[in-house]
């Protein structure tokens, strides 16, 4: 018996099959081209997405080693695919880095503004197009025709989920996801969704737990509604812990979870590029995000042409405190908030960015400023999220979960919690097999889920 789950991330389409101790036994992977929408702003190419999920199940279920009982879906958020009543793609699936319209974001704020009160009421920073309710606003008011001939505006995950069970729904983990459409204090709908009869074009919502008992290509089978992949990857920690924790997801974003906050999103928090989101039970999950895997690739770059090295020399780098302890003190110059976002610059970019390659002797005192820097920002962001919540762990994974110096300067400025390197293959693709698991495995979960390397404090503490 096997589960089948397609991870569809804006680079990489993958598909992975999972037997009943959830082991990967199958994988396939591939990429796309990107093409364009009308007005020629790159996107994700739904018709080549449709049919490259369509044939790559079919292949699987034709290998006789396997046998599928299960599917479901994790896909990046912030993406609507818009249907017809026959449930086929009409128009783009806009990129949600496309450009918001001001004149359009002013329309909207002035009709049901404040920002600030709707940005609080919806847990969501005003993100233009990455608020997907207002990506389908910008298509109500600006895109008439599309708009007519649409029946439900689908998330993506919920959209590949469709291609399968003919059934179009809503799930809580994409509407609940900085999308300005849900009101977390009330539970529903936000009021402006329903002055515009927005309601109309969203589908109904389906547990993320539940299954759609389908015959998929001639062979019965459970399947999920699909989860947003910032949901899919925080469940196999919570599957696999009781105790709070807080989970820093690194990648070109990092990005800090804490499950146990329960306390109301502030609007000093939504400065800061706090939100919250719901997971598939529909409890909120606090966040905060920091840029700091993009940061760090920009630096080592600069850092390997000041030095004349190999741009991957850091991943040679031993974590050496004395390093930290000589770091240069010559203060840098503060640098105003950018024009283009009301985030406080700390947050922006770290203090690096502006430091003088000249003060530094080596490569790798230069480097161990810069990851100095990236954890001052650390501490601030997933500071944001553990305020007033019973959490004594925190668990870190993806890129820099595997650098010995942000880990070693994590845990020293977190004196006082555990803080551990976490490990889970493909943590995304397995949370969504992981959201359906009682529909289809008779087994209990395997206690080997997520593996952990706890971290030493140094005796220091970043400043």
């Amino acid at each position: 018996m096997h589960v089948a789950v397609f991870d569809i991330g804006k680079t990489n389409k993958k598909l992975f099959l999972f037997d009943r101790q959830y082991n990967i036994v199958w994988e396939t992977s591939t990429q796309f081209v990107e093409t364009v929408d009308e007005d020629g702003d790159p996107c994700e190419d739904v018709d080549h997405l449709t049919n490259w999920v369509q044939q790559a199940l079919q292949d699987v279920l034709a290998k006789p080693q396997f046998d599928v009982k299960a599917l479901n879906f994790s896909t990046y958020g912030a993406s609507l695919v818009c249907v017809d009543a026959q449930g086929q793609a009409v128009g783009p699936l806009y990129n949600y880095l496309k450009a918001y319209p001001d004149e359009l974001s002013r329309q909207f704020y002035l009709a049901y503004g404040p920002e600030e009160r709707v940005s609080v009421e919806t847990a969501s920073p005003a993100l233009g197009n990455l608020n997907s309710g207002l990506a389908l606003y910008r298509i109500r008011h600006q895109k008439p025709d599309l708009f007519a001939r649409m029946r439900y505006a689908l998330h993506l995950p919920q959209y590949v989920s469709s291609l399968f069970t003919g059934q179009f729904h809503a799930d809580l983990t994409s509407i609940g996801c900085h999308t300005a459409l849900w009101n977390f204090d009330r539970q529903q709908y936000h009021g402006w969704v329903t002055a515009e009869q927005l309601d109309q074009k969203l589908a109904p919502l389906f547990p993320g737990n539940a299954v759609m008992d389908t015959v998929v290509y001639g062979k019965p089978m459970k399947v999920g509604v699909g989860l947003h992949d910032s949901s899919a990857a925080l469940i196999p920690y919570l599957a696999s812990f009781s105790e709070p924790f807080v989970l820093i997801s690194t990648g070109t974003w990092c990005i800090s979870l804490n499950p146990f906050n329960t306390q109301p999103l502030t609007a000093e928090e939504l400065q800061y590029d706090c939100l919250c989101f719901l997971n598939y039970q529909g409890q909120p999950v606090k966040a905060s995000r920091l840029f700091a895997g993009y940061e760090h690739e920009q630096q080592v770059q600069r850092l390997a042409a000041h030095f004349g090295v190999p741009v991957d020399t850091y991943k040679q780098v031993p974590y050496d405190p004395s390093l930290i302890d000589e770091l240069p003190t010559r203060p840098v110059q503060p640098i105003p908030d950018p024009l283009t976002t009301k985030q406080p610059a700390v947050l922006v970019q770290s203090a690096f960015i502006r430091r003088d390659l000249t003060d530094f002797d080596t490569y790798e005192q230069a480097y161990h400023q810069l990851i100095h820097d990236i954890v001052a920002q650390q501490l601030i962001s997933t500071e944001l999220v553990l305020h007033r919540s019973p959490v004594d762990r925190i668990f870190v994974d993806g890129g820099f979960s595997k650098n010995p110096i942000y880990m070693a300067l994590l845990a020293s400025a977190f004196p006082q919690l555990n803080v551990s390197a976490a490990s889970v293959a493909q943590a995304t693709a397995l949370g969504a097999a992981l959201a359906i698991h009682d529909n289809w495995n008779p087994l209990p979960l395997p206690d080997n889920l997520v593996q952990l390397r706890p971290v030493d404090a140094p005796m220091h503490k970043p400043a």
